[in-house]
């Protein structure tokens, strides 16, 4: 497969493209008014302690408290690279660990906690099973590492166990175990890498996650990097021992750039083209210190044409915040974001086929399963997804379906789990989510409809109209009105309507005038005290 990565920045934002077989596949962007906070150390302070719960509010200096859980106190109980990594920064999510019963050190951490025993965490001692309330109380500091931005009212979600990512290597100084990315499946291999990361790892040093990139990497590269995790955490103590008062910001992750060189950019990617002179040159000196051989995919972009445009994706890009998307031979999807989850439905249209209507509803159907996998991941939706795909009888026909999607799903490099399609042809999905998605974070609520992507026609726009008027004239206490309406409400109106008015100004004694004010909104209507110019809409309007 053919992939690449396209970077384009200004001082305002930075935007980057994934492209697979020249199709664009994940679009990240980062500006200052939004800044990824995923990776971030703080020294947080408890503000509130929820034992029926199990969580905690911690003052980490953002404008809402962040979610502390009680398992996040915990150890993780498998060796995955950890969410709070850049990876999960929407670069690259957590690759699963080595959970091989034949060795204790990989063991799940619950497993060897199982026999009542008891650990540090952070200074403190904690059971398999702790209260909350017993490890925390209102006012203590102590850091904690951002796992999941703020999203729509909700506070960023904070975890106690901290890592640090580097380029081959997951740093966890409160683990005690050297682990491996199950996505290396050689166990001579997986043996070999264990033995290179312990030798150069100094006694209760904590813990390290070999990534998949390290497949191949020599023992010099694992010294380097060892040796330069532990620099970075020793900085964090040492500025957490300084820090007077809570909160503060211990440690900042990455860049958006320099998180992608690390966690993306490897001998898989054909070509990683940069339009801006600063970022080129902050690539350039990043690879030089971590993976020098790489350079030479590295491709300055000076072209009067901007990037985006010499590679056609600034109209893909556009098409994400449409909630249809068209399949190739006809049909299409509808997307729609919701509160609880994200809705998929999937359309014929166009597409009817020639004679058999199950191999019509299959071919839209397998066409609309690798869609949706290639849209939730360049939307960057999280959390809960169900996808209604046309009703098939054949069950071989839906495995198949359901096959189709996970296949293209195990290129997200976010977590996805997708489940069998139901008898009414629904498959529900998750999706890892940390932030989020682009159409929640570069769009707002529409002023006019509120949210709801409609507003209401110029009919009920009289109809309310109507309501209000008949107020005024119960209340008798104007005896003359301007009626400001949206211009195409106005037309409906004098076209539609054009006695409604004058019988509503001879039965209420009121005299009316119908003006048209184009800085009104479709639905937005005024009532105008005549002479004097007093505003009374909010008197009379109520629905």
């Amino acid at each position: 497969m053919k992939r690449e990565i396209l970077i384009s920045g200004t001082q305002r934002e930075t935007r980057v493209a994934i492209l697979e077989d020249d199709r664009l596949v994940e679009l990240l962007v980062d500006r200052p008014d939004n800044r990824r906070s995923v990776g971030d150390i703080y020294l947080g302070r408890v503000e509130a302690v929820l034992p029926g719960l199990q969580a905690a509010f911690v003052d980490i200096g953002q404008e809402k408290s962040a979610f502390l859980h009680a398992s996040d106190l915990l150890e993780p109980e498998d060796d995955e690279e950890p969410e709070m990594s850049a990876a999960s920064d929407g670069i690259e999510p957590p690759e699963e660990g080595e959970a091989d019963p034949a060795d204790d050190a990989s063991a799940p951490a619950a497993k060897r906690r199982g026999e009542g025993g008891r650990r540090e965490v952070g200074g403190r001692r904690s059971s398999a099973v702790p209260d909350i309330g017993d490890l925390l109380k209102k006012g203590q500091t102590l850091p904690v590492q951002v796992t999941k931005e703020p999203i729509s009212t909700k506070g960023s979600r904070v975890t106690a166990q901290i890592s640090i990512a580097g380029r081959f290597l997951v740093y966890m100084p409160y683990s005690s175990k050297v682990g491996v990315s199950r996505k290396i499946e050689s166990r001579e291999q997986r043996v070999r890498l264990r033995e290179m990361v312990s030798k150069h790892l100094p006694p209760d040093a904590g813990g390290m996650i070999v990534r998949t990139v390290a497949e191949g990497v020599t023992e010099d590269h694992f010294r380097r990097e060892v040796e330069s995790l532990l620099q970075v955490w020793n900085k964090v103590k040492r500025k957490q021992h300084y820090v007077r008062k809570a909160p503060a910001l211990l440690h900042r992750e990455a860049s958006l750039t320099r998180a992608l060189v690390r966690d993306v950019f490897s001998a898989k990617v054909d070509a990683l083209w940069v339009d801006s002179k600063d970022l080129l040159n902050d690539v350039t000196q990043y690879l030089e210190q971590i993976d020098p051989e790489l350079l030479e995919r590295v491709h300055p972009y000076d072209e009067p044409v901007p990037l985006f445009d010499h590679f056609k994706i600034e109209q893909e890009i556009r098409d994400l915040f449409k909630p249809r998307v068209d399949l190739p031979t006809g049909g299409y999807l509808i997307i729609q974001p919701t509160e609880a989850l994200v809705s998929i439905d999937v359309n014929t249209g166009r597409y009817t086929g020639k004679k058999d209507p199950e191999k019509t509803i299959l071919r839209t159907n397998v066409e609309a399963a690798r869609e949706i996998a290639r849209q939730i991941r360049l939307r960057d939706v999280g959390g809960i997804i169900v996808a209604d795909f046309i009703d098939m009888e054949s069950r071989g026909n839906r495995e198949r379906v359901i096959s189709e999607l996970r296949t293209h799903l195990g290129r997200d490099r976010a977590r996805t789990r997708a489940y069998a399609v139901s008898e009414l042809g629904l498959v529900e999905m998750t999706r890892q989510r940390v932030r989020g998605s682009l159409w929640a974070s570069m769009t707002r609520e529409c002023p006019t409809c509120h949210g709801t992507g409609r507003v209401f026609s110029p009919e009920i726009v009289t109809r309310r109209l109507e309501r209000a008027l008949m107020r005024v004239g119960l209340e008798k206490k104007e005896r003359k009105l301007a009626i400001r309406l949206h211009p195409d409400v106005a037309i409906y109106l004098l076209e539609e309507e054009p006695k409604l008015v004058a019988s509503l100004g001879r039965s209420g004694g009121v005299e009316l005038e119908v003006r048209d004010d184009p800085m009104l909104r479709l639905d937005e209507f005024r009532l105008t005290s005549r002479p004097a110019g007093r505003d009374v809409t909010e008197l009379y309007s109520v629905a």
